[in-house]
């Protein structure tokens, strides 16, 4: 698959310093890990930036806090419950999902060029980015840290269906299972099969079914 990450607004951890697990059920308590050599750098750069009076902050934290809390995974829910409940905005989704993510006033950086893969009951599809952490953060917000780890960028690659496994969301053996590299130039949004019994549910009672894994792909709701 080929690559080009140059060129990223965010910072990325190419795998030094610890490397974290992903999944549930592993018994891995993350409170007591020691920062990765990544962390501590942003920290460092982070702590000179506001020392020599470049940014304040109170900024950095406004833009953490928007990422975090105020887009989170939300806009990509909104996103989903629009194509599940209109099938005209599905198939714009589907065609051009840039533009048809931009109806909805959800565009920036790290989210100029999208494409939206849809979950079929014989497809299955998982997001990665096998060299650093390309994600799309206008609809999704800050990447889990186990998406950046190196266990799963390497694994959800050869191993995809043992990842999903590990996530509690095994496929069928005659489900298939699509793997898309995420990088600079694109960047992926997974659109979840729609729950049974939600035909009366207007879009914000679908959008709070939506969930950031589920956009991921290694989840099904």
């Amino acid at each position: 698959m080929a690559h080009d990450h140059h060129d990223h607004d965010d910072v990325h951890d190419h795998g030094h310093g610890h490397e974290y697990g992903y999944g549930h059920g592993h018994g891995h308590d993350h409170a007591q890990d020691p920062p990765s050599d990544m962390a501590l750098r942003v920290k460092a750069l982070e702590s000179l930036l506001v020392e020599k009076g470049i940014v304040e902050a109170a900024a950095l934290d406004a833009v953490v806090d928007h990422f975090e809390h105020k887009v989170g995974p939300r806009n990509g829910a909104r996103v989903v419950a629009r194509a599940w409940s209109d099938p005209a905005y599905r198939e714009r989704l589907l065609a051009d999902a840039t533009a048809a993510i931009a109806e909805l006033g959800f565009t920036g950086g790290q989210g100029e060029h999208m494409v939206a893969v849809e979950n079929t009951p014989t497809v299955r599809n998982l997001v990665v980015c096998t060299l650093c952490s390309c994600y799309p953060w206008p609809v999704l917000g800050l990447p889990p840290v186990w998406y950046k780890s190196a266990p799963y960028r390497s694994r959800a690659v050869i191993d995809s269906r043992g990842v999903l496994a590990e996530f509690g969301e095994a496929p069928d053996p005659d489900v298939e299972v699509r793997v898309w590299d995420s990088t600079a130039e694109v960047r992926y949004l997974v659109i979840p099969q729609r729950p049974p019994a939600t035909e009366g549910l207007g879009e914000d009672e679908l959008a709070a079914l939506v969930t950031r894994d589920g956009m991921i792909g290694t989840a099904a709701l």
